[in-house]
């Protein structure tokens, strides 16, 4: 039904009733007194002459999660409706999701409640579909989505902060809003008593709307979301925080997985390997086979023991905090949405590293937890184990102090520590004011670097400008790492797809790899490669590569800084990788997916007849100075789209050993053929390195071979070479 004529749309039309109920609430002892205060609040909003209506989502809005677009006044009709104005950047909106996810598990749309997210973007980067559509699925979020790119919505009801919450009775008409984080309890009990007063008047309909969840369509991928990566220098692994698959990966450098610990799903539990599970990790540091994780969503930092095969909880206590201020020991120390850590010192007198410092970005804050007895600048003597604010006020501001506690970051993400001098800092990437920080190891003073302005209240002063200083303009950063060799920090300019070089010395910030589209492109040089809201950052090989977790592309790139060349690190499971429980035994092999960039070679087409066996001879070579990497699985495997039966009692795949000798694939023609024409698919996956093994590459390349099947016996088919130079 069309919307009726309504009184002003705004939430100001809600605001003198419910701050009547909301102070009522505040005296309220039991639950049934709540109860009944908020239902006599739905009664007198009920009874208003004319409904609060919210406006319809306009027509053209990009939908996700959904059949097809949603209408307020004809689809949800009948509902009780959460509209959650979030954009996906916002730790303030990761923090409220957790809450709708409990809403949704109590309540369906049977019971006549549906969530409705209402993308607001703040970054342009946040308008585009496609990454509104990973954020989707990196936060589970499984109810209908529409983008609001424009912000229509937002600016008719004047909604002023994310997240805001406005919930709908069955009518389109306004009954409550709830600002920011925090409200859990709030939103359930308006929630719940809405369905019953809507309910005892029979306004409930239970009728289901059409939901498509997008994450059904994704196939499988060795790495989702990888948000976070670390080198191990002295045993030559890389440690990445397979962030979409909630898992932490241990990797020998020609991408074997050596440990794979927690996932597929989210949870939290220590203890060994098999038993352990995390929720979306991000920041990982590596020292003495001992891994500290970043447990975002679980609001923990976690110790993974790679002698011992066991994982523990070092700080936090599980739920998100609110303290500021810390000081006790790390497991009874609530702490906020943790996003990165990097080890330091306490002092230039002390011989190995005693501190773990946290970027926690829930709290805006720069966190410590002592690994060993130590003393931080202007603090007295403090425990092993001891977890406390080091810098940041608490106050999300992109404001500098000489006072450590009187500076504000916002969002903080990314960490990196340059102990020498004349730096003797922590780099700060600070994702909210798109700005890259410095906090002084000597008296904790925080400093701009580049990015962001002046004005330490404005949040909006981002773009992607090379430049110097605060004329240098960045977008939503989420990570850093130092190069000790060549004094330069690298950035991940997450929201500008790119790469950034940044002279400490000049305060000049450049961009080193990436075009800024959002895309999965290697090209013949740095800048002609493009990645895709890359996460994280580490430097490796003594300064020649730059690993990246090109988090969007569910991809590790490396950059060699030398040859200005960029690859795809492969990773892959051997049979000896410690995993996530137990192998099923018959599980079907998973084929691994080529990268958007293998070219495709279409042969010319052969007739056959059914019986007769087809030959085809590999004949790929590999670029100079290189070869096949050992323990990889160079492989094969054979498909047919449309003509499944093509395959039938063939053998589908098989592996690559040698370059010298490559294997000849064999197909015989099934007897009883369902089609006359056919195309065959030969997929070629290959993994191979320099000689000195410094850098592992993997390629891919497609060979389609039309068949025309013919009655007609045909003479002997001499083999099909299958010829490619890498």
């Amino acid at each position: 039904m069309a919307a009726p004529g309504a009184r002003s749309c705004n939430l100001s039309g809600l605001l003198p009733a419910q701050t009547s109920l909301e102070y009522a609430l505040l005296d309220a002892v039991t639950q049934e007194e709540k109860d009944g205060l908020v239902y006599q609040y739905l009664q007198k909003v009920d009874g208003w002459e004319q409904d609060l209506l919210v406006p319809e989502f306009p027509e053209g809005l990009e939908w996700l999660n959904t059949e097809e677009p949603i209408s307020v006044y004809k689809d949800l009709c009948g509902k009780v409706v959460i509209l959650d104005f979030f954009t996906y950047c916002c730790i303030n909106c990761i923090h409220l999701l957790p809450d709708l996810h409990a809403l949704e598990h109590t309540y369906s749309d049977k019971d006549g409640l549906l969530i409705v997210g209402v993308h607001s973007a703040k970054f342009p980067n946040e308008k585009v579909l496609d990454n509104i559509r990973s954020a989707v699925l990196r936060y589970n979020i499984t109810h209908p989505v529409v983008n609001d790119a424009d912000a229509s919505l937002w600016q008719e009801l004047e909604v002023s902060c994310w997240p805001t919450l406005i919930i709908l009775g069955p009518r389109g008409n306004m009954l409550f809003s709830l600002i920011g984080e925090g409200h859990k309890e709030k939103l359930f009990l308006y929630t719940s008593i809405a369905l019953k007063y809507y309910k005892d008047r029979g306004q409930i309909r239970a009728n289901k709307i059409g939901i498509k969840l997008y994450k059904d369509s994704l196939p499988p991928s060795p790495l989702l979301f990888p948000g976070k990566i670390t080198v191990d220098h002295v045993s030559n692994r890389l440690v990445i925080a397979d962030t979409g698959h909630h898992r932490i990966l241990v990797v020998w450098k020609n991408g074997q997985i050596q440990y794979s610990i927690g996932g597929p799903n989210p949870g939290r539990k220590d203890g060994i390997f098999s038993e352990s599970s995390f929720n979306s990790p991000q920041g990982v540091a590596i020292m003495n086979n001992i891994i500290y994780v970043a447990d975002t969503e679980n609001h923990l930092i976690r110790k993974i023991d790679l002698e011992a095969e066991m994982v523990s909880t070092v700080a936090g206590i599980g739920i998100q905090g609110t303290d500021k201020e810390g000081g006790a020991k790390g497991d009874e120390q609530p702490i906020s949405s943790p996003w990165d850590v990097v080890f330091g010192r306490s002092g230039p007198e002390v011989q190995r590293d005693n501190i773990l410092w946290i970027a926690m970005a829930g709290t805006h804050q720069i966190w410590a937890l002592l690994l060993d007895c130590g003393r931080l600048p202007k603090k007295n003597e403090l425990k092993k184990g001891t977890c406390l604010r080091f810098a940041g006020s608490g106050n999300e501001e992109n404001r500098n102090n000489a006072y450590p506690h009187k500076a504000g970051f916002a969002q903080p993400s990314g960490l990196s520590l340059a102990s020498e001098g004349p730096w003797s800092c922590l780099f700060v990437a600070d994702s909210e004011s798109s700005t890259v920080r410095t906090v002084s190891l000597k008296d904790g003073a925080v400093k701009h670097l580049v990015g962001g302005e002046r004005d330490p209240m404005n949040l909006f002063a981002f773009g992607d400008v090379d430049g110097v200083g605060i004329n240098a303009r960045l977008q939503h950063p989420l990570g850093v790492t130092w190069d000790q060799k060549r004094n330069l920090l690298y950035v991940a300019d997450s929201y500008n797809h790119k790469i950034k070089v940044v002279d400490p010395k000049t305060k000049n910030c450049t961009t080193l790899a990436g075009t800024g589209n959002a895309s999965n492109m290697i090209g013949s040089s740095f800048t002609d490669s493009t990645f895709n809201e890359p996460g994280g950052l580490c430097i490796g090989e003594n300064g020649q590569l730059l690993y990246v977790a090109d988090t969007n592309n569910h991809q590790i790139k490396v950059l060699d800084l030398e040859t200005k060349t960029v690859s795809v690190f492969p990773v892959f499971r051997s049979e000896n990788a410690v995993v996530d429980g137990p192998c099923l035994a018959g599980k079907p092999k998973t084929l691994p997916k080529l990268p958007k960039s293998a070219p495709g070679i279409r042969l010319a087409p052969v007739a056959a007849s059914p019986g007769q066996t087809l030959q085809f001879k590999l004949r790929l070579d590999l670029p100079s100075g290189t070869k096949l990497t050992e323990g990889a699985s160079s492989c094969w495997f054979l498909s047919a789209e449309g003509n499944e039966w093509l395959l039938q009692g063939q053998i589908p795949s098989g592996e690559i050993e040698s370059i010298s000798n490559q294997p000849t694939i064999s197909l015989q023609i099934p007897g009883d053929c369902l089609s006359l024409e056919a195309i065959l698919s030969i997929s070629v996956f290959l993994y191979y390195c320099s000689s000195d093994s410094s850098a592992c590459m993997m390629k891919g390349i497609l060979f389609s071979q039309p068949l025309q099947i013919t009655d007609t016996q045909q003479d002997c088919i001499p083999p099909v070479e299958l010829k490619y130079i890498f």
